[in-house]
């Protein structure tokens, strides 16, 4: 439904930090856009994708209207509008071929993650059908952090409650592009006289601003914590009484611990070891914050990276106190997305369920027992294209373009190329839509409506549908539950799976029966009441019903049960391979015009940020005969591509160590790839382990890699000026 003129409370859903925003409506189209200072998350911050990406998203002149149909050979980008019913009828005739010829198991789904509506209706689309198998991104975007809090049981987020600490400890993070709202809190924070200890190998704003700016090598952040609780125990500086009181394995902790002296860390680290006992003494005088971000995630080693990092939150008591990690609470009765899918209600049976791709090896991510339930994406990558250890045959892929975001470019699109069949639901025709043989259009942030909680500020907030759909465009749950009663015509039961016939009773099933459901609208958000340090009502979810140190899961798992140091991929590199591969790679470098693969299509993201860069340090572009706007090829072992990037020289980064973003390619490039296995650097890196051994997470920053000058004729930008 469309609002009337004027200004308008939601909540902007284009990241997951969901800022409260205020749109204006003139004569029935947004005018404006912008932060809502009410917002008692957000508080007022706001970043331009919201501002001018959500605009573009939704009235572009690239947006996907209406369903389309495959006219040509896959790839060949000649297609044919369709009606809804022909689309929708068709999915379902495709993927019930698929399973009569190959069984249930041979569907999957894909999504960024079950932290929006999408993800939960991809997952029981593909349980309605009888299928297991769904993949997400998060094994490469904050999978490590919250298996490790799980394990340790925690129960935080991160960065909580920076506007009340005393010292925040900020690990990987660069809020300042990607995550508005932590970043104001911190500068909020700073002004007020709490100090701030970065650990980051780049210099990002929250270096520039901290106190401490702890520079480690690539992927050996562990060591330093554990030389932290180290320091912290020794000098007894830890909360002896919420240890003794609300955790597990302290002992067996602290022998770790001693294994990790400030000199072996700084050794292994390179950070000095002064410097390390001057973090721990900061951060021990708290409350303190702990504010983690992707720097120390999606990797081999990233959970028991995490692990020694939240160990140390435990330890010294910032765990549910005003200025420290306060755990996710939640209004009575309400259900998140991740909820849903672990409801008895809607679960497969544990015979099926148990058969998840990868949950044979990574039990606490993939199937009954996982995170959010998702299959090992890598295993189901290798199912399509082998057939083991069974055959996938059909897909559907909502919201998510993992033709560009899973790492191992050239097989992900050979394994989407091999498909019977493939739907994508979408907003612009995307490397991945353009191998499809049905592409279906998505509402934008503007034209749906959304309920989501909002941990670090206690509240539930509410995205308003401001407009009606552009063209025909639909929003997952309505082409999704409508597809799953063409299914029930067709003899499947879906309908346990799909219980609601609107959007509207799905969020109210959602809210419970705390939250006045017209409080929420009038506000944008609505509060609840909650209490502080509740252990004896709430317990901890572990098996001993505390914070767990050591942890007994893990332990059953045959998985050290305690953190631990693993070298990162760079150091464990044998042979000839560090000499063939010199520099090290780092990825995930944010920039403020993008979120992972989106707005590539968008001319004010590419004016702002127009080439694809690599970060090269000063003495190292000297070395290699490299200057500023240079076009080189980057290489790393084991993966079967290369990524050619524009060279940007900066002492940002290390010297011998190189520094990229994610998710690039060219709408205007030659489809089906656009660009894809040219400038997107998963084109330069392999999905196929080493893996996490508890997330099955693969290593895609603090690689060993090489760069090498690129003619100009190989150049894949037109306009290099």
């Amino acid at each position: 439904m469309t609002v009337p003129d004027g200004i308008h409370t939601t909540t902007c859903w284009e990241c997951s930090t969901r800022c409260g925003a205020r749109v204006t409506v003139a004569d029935g189209r947004v005018a404006a856009i912008g932060p809502n200072p009410a917002h008692p998350g957000s508080k007022g911050a706001y970043c331009v994708k919201g501002i001018r990406g959500l605009d573009e998203l939704t009235y572009g002149s690239s947006r996907l209207l209406r369903p389309r149909r495959r006219a040509g050979p896959r790839g060949s980008g000649r297609w044919q509008d369709i009606s809804w019913d022909n689309a929708l009828d068709e999915m379902a005739d495709r993927f019930l071929d698929a399973r009569a010829a190959h069984g249930p198991e041979a569907l999957a789904g894909a999504v960024s993650s079950a932290f929006f509506s999408r993800g939960a209706m991809v997952a029981l689309l593909m349980r309605a059908l009888g299928s297991p198998n769904w993949m997400m991104n998060q094994d490469l975007c904050g999978g490590c952090r919250a298996l490790s809090d799980r394990i340790t049981g925690l129960g935080i987020v991160g960065g909580e409650d920076v506007d009340h600490t005393r010292c925040a400890l900020v690990v990987g993070r660069n809020p300042q592009a990607a995550d508005p709202a932590q970043w104001m809190a911190l500068k909020r924070a700073k002004e007020a006289g709490a100090r701030v200890v970065t650990i980051d190998p780049a210099r990002t704003p929250a270096a520039d601003i901290a106190d401490l700016w702890l520079r480690p090598r690539a992927g050996t952040d562990a060591a330093i914590a554990l030389a932290m609780i180290h320091v912290i125990i020794g000098e007894n500086l830890h909360d002896r009484a919420f240890v003794e009181s609300w955790t597990r394995g302290f002992g067996e902790l602290q022998k770790r611990a001693a294994e990790f002296p400030p000199a072996r860390a700084a050794a292994l680290s390179g950070v000095a070891a002064d410097d390390i006992v001057a973090a721990a003494r900061m951060y021990a005088d708290g409350p303190s914050c702990f504010v983690s971000g992707h720097g120390i995630d999606a990797a081999s080693n990233g959970v028991q990276t995490f692990r020694a990092f939240h160990c140390l939150v435990a330890i010294t008591g910032n765990v549910d106190r005003r200025g420290g990690n306060i755990r996710v609470k939640r209004p009575r009765g309400f259900r998140n997305y991740i909820d849903i899918l672990h409801d008895p209600a809607f679960a497969l049976p544990p015979e099926i369920a148990n058969r998840t791709l990868g949950a044979d090896r990574f039990p606490l991510w993939a199937g009954p027992r996982g995170w959010q339930t998702a299959a090992h994406n890598p295993t189901v990558l290798r199912a399509i294209l082998t057939g083991e250890p069974h055959p996938i045959r059909a897909m559907h892929v909502s919201g998510v373009n993992i033709a560009v975001t899973y790492p191992g470019t050239q097989k992900v699109m050979a394994a989407l190329r091999s498909l019977d069949f493939l739907s994508v639901a979408t907003h612009t025709m995307t490397p991945t839509a353009e191998l499809a043989d049905i592409v279906l259009p998505k509402t934008t942030g503007l034209e749906e409506e959304e309920v989501s909680l909002y941990p670090s500020a206690q509240i539930v907030s509410y995205t308003r549908p401001i407009k009606e759909p552009e063209g025909e465009a639909r929003s997952d749950f309505d082409f999704t539950t409508d597809l799953a009663r063409r299914l029930e015509r067709r003899g499947v039961d879906a309908r346990r799976f799909f219980p609601w016939e609107t959007k509207r009773e799905f969020n109210r099933y959602l809210l419970g029966d705390e939250i006045d459901w017209d409080v929420l609208v009038a506000q944008g958000w609505a509060d609840f009441e909650y209490e502080l340090g509740d252990f004896g009502k709430t317990g901890f979810r572990t098996p001993s019903g505390r914070i767990e140190l050591w942890s007994e899961t893990l332990a059953g798992l045959d998985i050290d049960p305690l953190p631990g140091y693993v070298p990162p991929r760079s150091e464990r590199a044998g042979g000839d391979t560090r000499g063939e591969y010199p520099l090290v790679l780092l990825t995930g470098a944010r920039e403020k015009t993008y979120h992972h693969s989106r707005y590539r299509d968008q001319a004010w993201t590419r004016k702002v940020s127009p080439f694809p860069l690599l970060q090269v340090h000063p003495d190292t572009a000297e070395r290699l005969g490299l200057a500023d706007g240079d076009w080189v090829a980057v290489e790393t072992p084991g993966a079967d591509g290369r990524c050619k990037l524009r060279v940007a020289v900066t002492a940002n980064t290390q010297p011998g160590v190189v520094r990229t973003g994610m998710g690039w390619w060219l709408p205007e490039a030659a489809g089906p790839e656009r660009g894809a296995l040219e400038v997107n650097v998963n084109a330069a890196l392999s999905y196929d382990g080493p893996w996490d051994p508890v997330t099955g997470s693969a290593d895609t920053r603090g690689l060993p890699c090489r760069i090498a000058p690129i003619a100009e004729a190989e150049i894949p930008m037109g306009n290099t000026a």
